[in-house]
């Protein structure tokens, strides 16, 4: 084969190039200077961590750009190590601009030492739940003159969305938030504290979210070793962009959204489920600020007008074959659609709900439901003052109704204005043809009418020929005493009809109070207490007074339930006394007599010596002794006794009888009112004129 071309001239090395055989080749010799370009960017540094490796790959960047290595007396010197400057960044546009950053586990001084006072403060101010109002304001500015920091301490609803809360606080106040815990937050007020004692919130306008955003927006800005905060006026398109932080803007969960190709779309920030939430609240007016719940904000009800002008209810007409009314499924499906749904309304007033519903009305046509939240904090609100004040104005269904919220359905029968315009317009046009039609039938039998021909004979029914007859025939009548007879015959109805009504309730009673007797007669007849021994055991009083106070030095003890005493408490009395004299029986029973019977009780069928009984906080201590010539019995469950079971149903059926006796005495009473009642209403129609 022929030999390649750059094998048949001779090897030439140049004189640096010759290799030094007398120096040996150690792995040590392999120094930094003979490290590979790719080696030192891309190799890895064994044996360090942290700074060090930083610094390590700094000094490999600045060789590979021919920079001067910085001395080393100089690195060991300066603590905090900043790359901004030697980091470069490649615009759209093919510039090199230099990012002036700091290493991210670099913390500024004084943002560490807010926080160290922050943890120490000790006095706060209480935000109710109202939010924060005015009033909250001024008590945070009038801290901020003694002190750089405010420490806030929030209540139910806003502690529930301590998010929320930061950006009300931040939004309102201009100040920073440096530090929270749970339900505290703790707020600076800047280095330019005089700008934030001028700033106020200001009339809130449509943005293009839909939400409100104030004249004044608070920026924030923590940059170098500075901390400050200052209200920037400019025009920003999403509530969001002016309360949050660029550090905030990272974590935040918020969704931005650009158009490639345009260079002046802004970005739109929010899930899927807040923008189409705004699109839905657009225009219907201003946003709720202080809402403490996650986002988006609902409609402030209280800033629409109390009179609007030109307002009446909408137009409702059923479709064929349909009713208005919701039946029992339908009601209930509407409820479980509902709960998912955000809030549209915040609501804190009762009455003059007239921009309400006309807001509500507008809401219909795009969504069949409109859910309101009562605020939190408001005086003298009633929840069913506003619920029923709604419904008359708009005419919608009534799903759910609390302290909390209000929940309106706009109704089969509703119409969206724009429908309610065409179906009345259609109806106009029918009533027309009906006329027309009316009067070409007139003129038609008028034409072909023959003339002398009698006319057909009518009926008088109904007519006032008829009236004048009966007139004549009976009388005038007296109309002011019929009208009274005729009231007091519809009184005297209408408690017979209660009356019945009554009657029969308390026979259903009467009914069941037979049927838990004949239950309770029956349990009862199992149950044979035995009788007490006459020939009893006698203790001194010093015994009497040793044995007291070791049955309430005891730990363990025996609970009566409400099963009282039946053959497992016997049971449970003799186990305790196999390993001690005295037992203690703890009974839940608040009438004293009550207890001094089943203190007796259990003696006579356990046997034992009644000690004392003490009232506890647990409830009533019965103690008793087990006697000195007590004999263990083969059988600790007596027969005479009932079962657990058994006992358990006795107590149910005596709870029964009693509550069913209470409403029977409620039914009596009633139905000796309407006795007397009917009493009165005859002696009255007995004393008047007619009678």
């Amino acid at each position: 084969m022929p030999t390649a071309p750059w094998m048949k001239g001779p090897l030439l090395l140049q004189p640096d190039e010759v290799l030094n055989a007398s120096k040996p080749t150690t792995r040590r010799s392999s120094n930094r200077n003979s490290e590979a370009p790719e080696k030192a960017l891309f190799g890895k540094e064994s044996g360090m961590r942290g700074k060090k490796v930083i610094k390590k790959i700094i000094r490999n960047v600045e060789k590979l750009q021919g920079i001067e290595v910085l001395e080393e007396s100089q690195i060991g010197e300066s603590e905090e190590f900043e790359i901004g400057n030697w980091l470069e960044e490649i615009g759209s546009d093919g510039d090199v601009k230099k990012i002036d950053g700091k290493m991210p586990w670099k913390r500024e001084e004084e943002e560490l030492v807010l926080r160290k006072k922050a943890m120490r403060m000790r006095k706060w101010v209480k935000v109710m739940k109202a939010g924060v109002t005015q009033a909250v304001i001024d008590e945070i500015r009038s801290a901020w003159r003694d002190n750089e920091l405010a420490m806030l301490k929030f209540s139910v609803p806003l502690c529930r969305n301590m998010d929320r809360a930061r950006e009300i606080v931040e939004m309102k106040t201009g100040g920073l938030v440096v530090w929270s815990k749970k339900d505290v937050l703790v707020v600076y007020r800047g280095q330019n504290h005089g700008l934030t004692s001028k700033f106020s919130i200001t009339e809130y306008s449509d943005c293009a979210g839909g939400e409100k955003v104030s004249s004044s927006t608070v920026t924030h800005v923590a940059s170098g070793s500075n901390i400050s905060t200052f209200p920037e006026k400019s025009k920003i398109s999403t509530w969001g962009r002016s309360l949050y932080r660029e550090d905030e803007e990272k974590d935040s969960k918020s969704i931005g959204i650009f158009m490639k190709g345009d260079e002046n779309s802004q970005p739109v920030i929010g899930s899927l489920y807040e923008r189409e939430t705004d699109r839905l609240l657009d225009g219907l007016g201003p946003r709720f600020i202080d809402w403490w719940m996650r986002k988006p904000l609902p409609v402030d009800a209280d800033l629409l007008p109390e009179v609007f002008p030109g307002f009446r209810p909408p137009t409702r007409f059923s479709p064929p074959n349909t009713r208005p009314k919701l039946t029992d499924e339908e009601l209930t499906y509407l409820r479980k659609l509902s709960h998912p749904l955000p809030f549209h309304f915040a609501l804190g007033r009762n009455r003059n709900l007239q921009g309400l519903a006309n807001a509500i009305l507008k809401l219909w046509e795009k969504c069949f439901i409109a859910k309101i939240a009562i605020k939190w904090g408001i005086q003298n609100i009633d929840s069913e003052q506003m619920a029923n004040e709604l419904k008359n104005l708009t005419g919608g269904v009534l799903l759910l109704r609390n302290k909390f919220l209000i929940i309106l359905y706009r109704g089969k029968d509703f119409l969206p204005q724009g429908i309610a315009n065409l179906v009345m317009e259609r109806e106009m046009a029918l009533r027309r043809c009906h006329l027309i039609e009316e009067g070409v039938r007139v003129k038609v039998a008028e034409t072909f009418q023959v003339a002398n021909e009698p006319l057909a004979k009518t009926s008088t029914v109904g007519t006032l020929s008829e009236f004048l007859e009966f007139v004549a025939k009976y009388g005038e009548l007296e109309k002011e005493n019929n009208e009274l007879d005729i009231q007091i015959e519809a009184q005297k109805e209408n408690l017979e009809k209660e009356l019945r009504n009554q009657e029969h309730k308390l026979s259903i009673l009467n009914g069941k109070i037979e049927k838990s007797v004949k239950k309770l007669a029956k349990l009862n007849s199992s149950w044979q207490p035995a009788e007490q021994d006459v020939d009893l055991e006698t203790i001194t009083v010093e015994e009497r007074e040793c044995l007291r106070k070791m049955g309430l030095k005891l730990t363990s003890c025996l609970v009566l339930g409400r099963r009282g005493v039946f053959d497992g408490v016997i049971e449970g009395v003799h186990q305790h006394w196999k390993h001690r004299e005295v037992v203690k029986v703890i009974t839940m029973q608040r009438a004293f007599v009550r207890v001094i019977y089943t203190a007796k009780l259990l003696i006579a069928e356990s046997g034992g010596i009644l000690v004392s009984v003490e009232k506890l906080k647990e409830g009533h201590a019965i103690i008793i002794y087990r006697g000195k010539n007590y004999r263990r019995p083969s059988k600790l469950m007596t027969d005479n006794l009932l079962t657990k079971r058994e006992a358990l149903q006795r107590s149910f059926e005596l709870q029964r009888i009693g509550s069913l006796k209470f409403f029977a005495y409620q039914r009596h009473q009633a139905i000796l009112d309407l006795k007397l009642k009917l009493t009165e209403l005859k002696e009255r129609r007995a004393g008047s004129p007619q009678g």
